[in-house]
């Protein structure tokens, strides 16, 4: 058994992150066979990600506040807290909190073969994309 090190919180760069997002590490992988990443993800009100997508897939479990996940067809989801959702690999989709409140989210993946590939970061979601969830 091995006790992982405490890793400092981080705020995650808004070249890929639109407001104020904070991560904190819980487990990542340290050998090539090891593949889990599990992070907490803290959102300010109205914060969300780029688009982006996952290598093999995305589990999002909701611990506090209203998360909204969008796709590129338009479909947005509002997740309330104890609710998970699985993105499938290669899935452009995007996640935030709603304007009132923060949110609050486990992001569980796989690293692949190539950690570069796990997540692929794209452009931002506009205001107009984040409005229209919300309108709906």
């Amino acid at each position: 058994m091995n006790i992982e090190s405490a890793v400092p919180t981080v705020k995650n760069p808004p070249e890929q992150f639109h407001g104020d997002v904070w991560l904190d590490r819980i487990a990542a992988p340290h050998e090539a066979d090891q593949r889990m990443t599990v992070a907490l993800v803290r959102f300010a009100p109205g914060a969300r990600t780029a688009w982006h997508s996952h290598a093999r897939g995305q589990y999002l479990r909701v611990t506090s506040g209203v998360a909204l996940v969008g796709d590129r067809e338009g479909h947005v989801v509002e997740l309330h807290p104890g609710r998970t959702l699985y993105t499938p690999p290669g899935q452009d989709h995007w996640h935030g909190a709603t304007e009132d409140c923060f949110m609050e989210h486990l992001a569980m993946l796989e690293a692949g073969e190539d950690p570069a590939t796990t997540t692929v970061w794209k452009e931002h979601v506009t205001d107009a994309e984040y409005a229209r969830s919300r309108a709906e």
